[in-house]
């Protein structure tokens, strides 16, 4: 309780600040309109947002003890939506108050020179402070207003607006028999976050098995970290269809390292129903092992190996134990959740695709007239999309759900469609 109230006081008092900083700023521009029930209704509509906003904080600090525990993370969303969706527009405008402020500031230092050199120098009078007052306060509001309708779509439609992502890969020595493998990853699913969103869900793997897909593979992060978010989940999930087979991994957060456990048995417990899961979803469940896959007598070997990422991740991974049951399979598939694992393991091997997930583009970015960036970019070099070194690929899936932020900006959510030539 008392770490609780210790954050919560610096939190409060920094939002109070930006709120009044911003009220300062728009209070002038509310002043020039006409009616008086106007001007009033947007101050009370003003700072009862602001405590909405304090009074959801305060409530989830004192009263999170008694959240179910897999529920945590929806309440965590709501309020770094909330948050965002209502402050980072604010600094925003704050930038052009500040601006407003740093001329004022200048043009008085000028004209207190001007008067000790008694020269004559143009004077900045009270008209012309306040038409450029209200200039950068209206530039302020419109920019700010650009975050606010990216946030807005982000966390109502875009974490829903599911696209396909197509590739063609070619290889020299992929079996005749499976030129024209038609395979689709998803990865980072984090059920816990849909909040039982079933309807959203059933649409997109009724997009899923629109692409007729002969391997589906998912490449982890089932949940957030609780076996509970499961729930409800299986008749939706186990319909996505796949000619041959469907195949998932674990992700780092299903390992249910992000909580805390009474007992080494309870969190073994939790990790046993996910797992369970995936055969609930009609999926193959691969731990540090290979799948040979055979068509008309030819073979290719799937892989799949547990998270192994970069600490603080775990390692968990196994990856020449995995291989040990292909060795003789010239082309191989892997499945590997964190695409740091490309680098500093798969390319002193001879697979020829690795699928992997993980860095959900930070779900926030830009891939737009050749442009391509994200945040994520300076932790993960290769974070969404097609990588190649000599003759071995990389695939990095965007992410099918949501973590922390309930949304995504500029960058979708992703089912990935690949197929082999």
């Amino acid at each position: 309780m008392k770490a609780s109230v210790y954050l919560l006081i610096p939190l409060l008092l920094f939002m109070l600040l930006v709120d009044i900083y911003t009220y300062r700023g728009i209070k002038p521009l509310i002043a020039r309109i006409k009616y008086s029930l106007a001007r009033q209704s947007l101050t009370i509509l003003f700072w009862a947002v602001s405590v909405l906003v304090f009074a959801g904080f305060t409530l989830f600090m004192f009263g999170i003890k008694h959240v179910q525990q897999s529920e945590t993370y929806v309440y965590v969303g709501y309020l770094v939506a909330g948050f965002s969706l209502f402050y980072i527009p604010k600094f925003v405008f704050i930038l052009f108050v500040l601006l407003k402020d740093i001329l004022g500031a200048i043009a008085g230092i000028i004209n207190w020179f001007g008067e000790r050199k008694k020269k004559s120098v143009p004077q900045f009078n009270s008209k012309r402070k306040m038409e450029r007052s209200e200039f950068l306060y209206q530039m302020g509001l419109v920019l700010a207003a650009i975050p606010f309708a990216s946030i807005l779509y982000g966390v109502t439609k875009g974490k829903f607006n599911y696209r396909v992502m197509r590739e063609k890969i070619g290889f020299d020595h992929l079996p005749k028999s499976f030129k024209g493998l038609k395979i689709v990853q998803i990865s980072d699913m984090h059920l816990g976050s849909f909040n039982k969103n079933f309807e959203k869900i059933a649409k997109a793997v009724e997009l899923i098995n629109e692409q007729e897909a002969d391997l589906i593979l998912f490449t982890g992060d089932l949940v957030n970290n609780f076996a509970e978010e499961t729930e409800g989940w299986a008749p939706i999930l186990s319909k996505m269809n796949a000619k041959i087979g469907k195949y998932s991994i674990m992700g780092n957060h299903d390992y249910g390292d992000y909580s805390y456990w009474k007992s080494p048995a309870d969190k073994a417990e939790n990790l046993q129903a996910i797992k369970d899961f995936h055969k609930d979803m009609g999926f193959k469940l691969l731990l540090n092992e290979s799948e040979t896959i055979s068509l008309n007598g030819e073979e290719i070997a799937l892989v799949g190996v547990e998270n192994w990422g970069k600490p603080p991740f775990p390692q968990h991974g196994d990856l020449q134990k995995a291989i040990n049951g292909s060795a003789n399979i010239p082309f191989k598939i892997l499945m590997s959740h964190d695409p740091s694992h490309w680098d500093a393991q798969v390319l002193d091997t001879d697979i020829a695709l690795t699928f992997s997930g993980h860095t959900h583009g930070m779900q926030f970015g830009l891939e737009r007239a050749g442009i391509k960036w994200s945040p994520v970019q300076y932790k993960y070099p290769r974070w969404g999309g097609l990588y190649q070194q000599r003759d071995q690929y990389l695939y990095v899936n965007r992410g099918f759900g949501y973590i922390g932020f309930p949304g995504r900006i500029g960058m979708p959510p992703e089912i990935t469609f690949v197929e082999l030539t």
